[in-house]
Parts: structure tokens; C-alpha cells; sequence
């Protein structure tokens, strides 16, 4: 599992993280909910190292890698991740294939023979079938978060992120890709942190989640605890995302 102690990461005099701890264990599927701009993104750019924290320990392996400058060692524990970065973040200029391909010839030691198949492999999984070939320009929102999650599960990673995963879809399309997480969840055996706003994703895939809130976690704890939950700040972002999604329903009418 993942140990994060007293984490801590500010910006300047903006304090994001202030001396966050839990426990990610292994397998499941942690949620971190909370509105935009409350420091989800940061967090889990922490874990990864994309970002280094200002204090606590994050750790992995029996190591505390929050305290860990060197590149080589940090480029290793990278390995074990995979982040779904909450556009995408395809390369236009790579096709399908080339998209998919990029983090085995970086991220990993297979070999370059074995490119395709794994690709192929890994697109089947995600639902997709004979668009190797095709430009990112010709694929749709949906698409484009399949070869995504492709790309992010064709290095074998223990870990997979995945940041705001629903965002910019429509609500038949966050639905399929709510049902593809869990979905990978349960074929690959991986530990999942998912990053949302989005209340019913957070409540049709997560084993726990937790709600981040002026730097802390407010609460942690199973989607039937946060229904329940008698905390305000869980209350209020319930109610909230409650009026944005009837407000979104009567827009649409």
C-alpha cells in the first residue's frame, strides 16, 4: 500500500495539502472527491513525484519517496505509475498505434517486436478494435479517453491515477467509461486513485472515498458512510452536485 504521512504542499503562502495522512491499500479503488481548484489534481501529482511536497512522507516499497531528489531512483518508482491526465494528453502528431506504443519504449523493457501485440492487446481491453491506424483528430471524446486508458495500462503499472476521468463528456458517454474503470479494476488487479467532482462516478466505482476540503481530508470512508455522513462539508458538496446536475438536466430541456 501507499502511506501518506502529514503531507504538505503550498504555493507560495497558499497552503493546497495541509499535513494530509491516509492509507491507499492495495487493490482498491480510492476516490478523492472534492470542487475544483481544492487541491485533487496536486495530490495526486505528489504521489507521482510530478510534484515534489514541502513535508510529510509518502510511502512506497518501504521507502519515503516525497524526500527523494534523485532522478534515477525517482524515474524507477515512476515505472509502477500510470497517469490518466484529465484531457488525455494524446499526442496529435502520433496515430493510435504510436499513442499507445509510447510508454512501452520508455516505461518499459519489452521489446520493441512486441509493440503492436501489446498495443492491440491493450486496445481490445478498452473496447476498441481496428483503429490502430487512425489520427487522434478522427476520434470522438469517448475514444479518445479509451486510447487513453490503453496507452496508461500497456506498461503494466501497479498503480493507475486518473485525474477528473469524466470531465468534458456527456452523460451517456461517463457512464461507459465509469463501467470501463471499474472494469479494469477488477481484469488487471490494480490500486486506482481517481481524482472527481463527479458524485455518481465516485459512487459506482469506489471502495472508499475521501473529501478534500481547505487542505484535509474531511472525511474518508465507504460511498454508503459518505451518503450518510453527517459531516457539512460532505453535505453541502452532496447538495451542490445535486442543483449543478438538475441545473445541467433543465439546460438541456
Amino acid at each position: 500500500m501507499i502511506e501518506v504521512e502529514n503531507l504538505v504542499k503550498k504555493y507560495k503562502d497558499n497552503i493546497v495539502l495541509d499535513s494530509i495522512s491516509v492509507n491507499i491499500y492495495d487493490g482498491e479503488m480510492f476516490s478523492v472527491m472534492g470542487p475544483s481548484g481544492c487541491g485533487k489534481s496536486t495530490f495526486i501529482k505528489c504521489l507521482v513525484r510530478l510534484i515534489k511536497p514541502d513535508g510529510g512522507r509518502i510511502i512506497a516499497d518501504g521507502k519515503n519517496m516525497a524526500a527523494i531528489d534523485d532522478e534515477f531512483e525517482l524515474a524507477k518508482y515512476r515505472r509502477n505509475f500510470s497517469y490518466l491526465f484529465q484531457g488525455g494528453a494524446l499526442f496529435d502528431s502520433l496515430n493510435v498505434m504510436e499513442n499507445v506504443c509510447f510508454g512501452l519504449k520508455y516505461l518499459t523493457d519489452a521489446e520493441p517486436s512486441n509493440y503492436e501485440r501489446i498495443a492491440k492487446e491493450k486496445l481490445s481491453l478498452v473496447g476498441l478494435n481496428n483503429v490502430e491506424e487512425l489520427e487522434i483528430s478522427e476520434l470522438s471524446g469517448g475514444m479518445k479517453k479509451r486510447v487513453s486508458l490503453a496507452r496508461a495500462i500497456a506498461t503494466e503499472p501497479k498503480y493507475i491515477l486518473y485525474d477528473e476521468p469524466t470531465t468534458g463528456l456527456d452523460p451517456v458517454t461517463s457512464e461507459t467509461i465509469s463501467d470501463l474503470i471499474l472494469d479494469m479494476q477488477k481484469k488487471l488487479d490494480i490500486t486506482s486513485i481517481v481524482v472527481t467532482h463527479d458524485l455518481k462516478l465516485a459512487f459506482s466505482i469506489s471502495d472508499r472515498v475521501a473529501m478534500l476540503h481547505a487542505g484535509k481530508f474531511d472525511f474518508v470512508g465507504t460511498p454508503d458512510d459518505f451518503r450518510k455522513s453527517d459531516n457539512s462539508v460532505v453535505k453541502g458538496f452532496i447538495n451542490n452536485s445535486i442543483i449543478d446536475e438538475n441545473n445541467h438536466k433543465n439546460g438541456r430541456e
